[in-house]
């Protein structure tokens, strides 16, 4: 049977103005039950803690409000769910708050409040790295099965860009129990994304959608769904097949009871096993399938002079200039790996890691024989990793197979053991079938499997070739695991490499290889790639081929010098420093900023819009911008010339309101279009707002809310700052929609970030 969660909490508190619900746990605790208990005789099988927003970056008494909450939901009788949403907070390098403190937010409250438990529920997420740092210090503090929930919109996207195949894969991976969607959107327009989540989730489904979309009717804010409406609607989605039901903001006692009633005699359904074998970044997913896949293999020290100078020198724009190259040549994964007897690889793995992920989107692949390092790299991930290596010793198995298992990335598995490397195909596959079996052990699906049958040089044996593509076929096509091989390790010894490896991997290719570790930016592998797709049926219509063809020649990164406009595109801060500092020798800054800056923004901006990429390459390339900034305003110091600012604009998240994302984005985007930006902060008074606009002389102000029950002070604020000033307003949210907009009287309504600098440039009179 379908198990049912409760509805709105926020929506029955009837919230005032300033009030924080979570201290009602507290100051108010039978105000709290009274809505619990009123879900409870609903028929809600599961009472959520009113401790959404309770973590101890927000509240110093956290650990005492969680308890009390877990508390009252459990006098209804019910079972409970301990709630944690987000922290209201970007994580690094998008914002400030590092993985481990958000680790340590979340632990804090998982300590506090499991015990008395039943379920923790991680909920409305809209980061995969902020689910990571939730999901696995649930899983490290307590025992309870994890439900976890996130907030995608009507394009099947989280905030920070993923989709809900990557979504899906990085939160089974990490060992979740339920996944689900909740927030943002009604149950009609949740209905295509809860069939896209059963597409490729493996585990059971909770789906608690809003009552519709909020408005404004007579001042207040209301959502446009009705009970009878809404069950008709889950009853939808309850044949989908799902095993939690419930509701979120707008959603009664009233609506949960209807839901009940008409889903009762529909059975629960946990979705088909998926065997998807899927590496990911934090918002972009790569499958292993009947296409093979490139990963780059140039971020490796192994026989290349410039790579391991720059690790000794610390010099990651070396790395990140290596790993952008890659993946624009058509890498669809990076190997990364920095062993060098003379450096600290835990740091060094960790640190590219880091970097890299700052500024490519594609999934990584975290290569190193050193545990420490490698469970370290691991913890800092953003998605779900490739990762490399484990082999047939029992040493390697007790080392890597645990951390497989708790970070939840794909496991290359080599052929060899205490005995080195089999020199036939089927002593490889012994090994395989080892490896697979001692995964299985520690709860590691084959799916979670590749395997590297190991590329021995033909120039010392006639027929290592042959045996290794024996194997590749045999892993492949009897075992009915992936398989993935270094190529290049085909021709040491020999002239004319490249020969010998292509051919190689053109053999490998038709034998089945899944992913080839390989140098994309050799133009002879990447024709071997694509013609080989062209020719397998692989490549519709050969686009992908006659496309491939425009790439002639070979880049040897560390010769490149990077222009400061696809520096700026790339997210590469330090390089957009460097580039700005050496125009500014013969360029001025007007110039500079018209030329460069400016148009590198609005073609960043153009493609997110487009989505053609997401918020964190966004945020990355603002801050590429603002670093060329930087050099612009101190050669301006240097010179003697007094900096003009651009136009003044406020912004600030309304009274009552204390998440700052939002407004944080917009922020930073304006600044870096040359707007002189006023932050006001969060939770911010319309008087203050009044009079800092009055004070400082702004005309343009923008005002963010993430809640609705905050949403009456941007109402209030507009009101006040059109009967006092001829100040304008934009508004946005994750709660405001264009027409809620025009109800509360804003002057313009910004989807998204992008659309704030829309909308400022046009007020200004500003044309790009």
């Amino acid at each position: 049977m379908i198990k049912y969660f409760d509805g709105g909490t926020g929506t029955m508190l009837k919230l005032r103005a300033g009030e924080l619900p979570e201290k009602l746990n507290i100051t108010e605790p039978e105000r709290v039950f009274a809505v619990h208990k009123a879900y409870a005789d609903a028929g809600a099988d599961i009472i959520t803690t009113n401790t959404f927003g309770a973590n101890p970056l927000k509240y110093e008494n956290c650990a005492e409000l969680v308890k009390a909450g877990v508390r009252l939901a459990k006098r209804t009788g019910k079972k409970v769910a301990l709630d944690m949403g987000p922290t209201g907070k970007l994580l690094k390098p998008m914002g400030d708050l590092s993985f481990e403190d958000c680790y340590a937010s979340y632990a804090e409250v998982v300590k506090a409040g499991a015990e008395e438990a039943d379920y923790v529920l991680i909920e409305t997420m809209g980061d995969t790295y902020e689910i990571k740092a939730a999901l696995l210090a649930a899983k490290e503090n307590c025992s309870l099965p994890v439900i976890v929930s996130m907030i995608f919109d009507e394009k099947g996207r989280l905030l920070t860009g993923a989709d809900i195949k990557t979504a899906c894969a990085v939160v089974e991976g990490l060992g979740a129990d339920v996944i689900g969607l909740n927030c943002g959107l009604g149950p009609k327009q949740m209905l295509p994304l809860v069939k896209e989540l059963r597409k490729y989730a493996s585990i059971p489904l909770c789906v608690n959608p809003n009552a519709g979309l909020p408005e404004v009717v007579n001042g207040k804010t209301v959502y446009n769904v009705s009970p009878e409406e809404f069950a008709s609607y889950m009853s939808e989605i309850a044949k989908i097949g799902v095993t939690f039901l419930g509701g979120c903001c707008g959603t009664t006692p009233e609506h949960i009871s209807a839901m009940i009633e008409k889903t009762k005699n529909i059975p629960d359904s946990v979705p088909e096993y998926k065997s998807f074998t899927v590496a990911t970044s934090g918002s972009e997913s790569a499958g292993f399938g009947a296409k093979s896949l490139v990963i780059g293999e140039r971020i490796n020290p192994t026989g290349k002079k410039l790579l391991k100078e720059a690790l000794r020198n610390n010099d990651m724009d070396y790395v990140i200039r290596e790993g952008i190259t890659q993946r624009d040549c058509g890498a669809h994964i990076l190997d990364v790996n920095v062993g060098l007897p003379d450096i600290d690889e835990k740091e060094m793995l960790c640190r590219a890691v880091f970097e890299l992920q700052s500024v490519v989107s594609c999934p990584l692949q975290i290569d190193s024989a050193n545990a420490d390092a490698l469970s370290a790299a691991l913890r800092i991930y953003n998605g779900k990793p490739v990762i490399n290596s484990v082999n047939g010793k029992e040493s390697s198995l007790k080392a890597v197979l645990p951390l497989a298992k708790k970070y939840g990335g794909v496991l290359v598995c080599l052929c060899l053991d205490d005995d080195g490397i089999p020199e036939t195909a089927e002593g490889r596959i012994k090994i395989a079938e080892k490896i697979i079996n001692a995964a299985k052990e520690y709860g590691i699906d084959k799916k979670n499997l590749v395997v590297d049958a190991l590329t021995m040089t033909v120039s010392t044996d006639k027929n290592n070739a042959v045996e290794t593509l024996k194997a590749v076929k045999y892993i492949r096509e009897t075992l009915g695991v992936h398989t993935v091989l270094g190529v290049s390790n085909i021709s040491f010894g020999l002239p004319e490499r490249e020969a010998v490896n292509t051919a190689f991997y053109t053999e490998a290719l038709a034998a089945g290889l899944s992913g080839g570790i390989i140098n994309p930016k050799s133009q002879s592998m990447m024709n071997a790639y694509y013609a080989h797709n062209a020719l397998a049926g692989l490549d519709e219509s050969c686009l992908e081929y006659i496309s491939s063809v425009t790439k002639t020649e070979t880049v040897q990164s560390g010769e490149v010098e990077i222009s400061l406009d696809t520096a700026i595109i790339k997210g590469m801060k330090e390089e957009s420093a460097r580039a700005a500092k050496k125009l500014l020798e013969g360029t001025s800054p007007l110039e500079i900023i018209n030329g460069f800056i400016v148009p590198a923004l609005d073609k960043v901006g153009a493609d997110f819009e487009k989505n053609r990429l997401f918020l964190p390459q966004l945020l990355m390339s603002a801050d590429s911008a603002k670093a060329a900034f930087d050099e612009i305003k101190a050669h301006l110091v240097l010179s003697g010339n007094a900096q003009v600012k651009g136009e003044k604009i406020i912004v600030a998240t309304v009274e009552g309101d204390i998440h700052d994302i939002g407004k944080n984005i917009v922020k930073v985007l304006l600044q870096n279009y040359g707007f002189d930006v006023i932050d006001l902060g969060k939770d911010v008074k319309c008087e203050t707002v009044l009079d800092e606009a009055v004070k400082r002389g702004v005309k343009l102000v923008g005002l963010s809310a993430l809640m609705t029950t905050t949403v009456p002070n941007m109402e209030k604020t507009i009101r006040l700052l059109h009967g006092n000033t001829d100040v304008k307003v934009f508004v946005g949210g994750a709660v405001l929609t264009k027409s809620y907009a025009e109800k509360i009287d804003a002057d313009y309504y910004a989807k998204d970030a992008m659309e704030s600098v829309r909308i400022a440039q046009e007020f200004f009179g500003i044309n790009n």
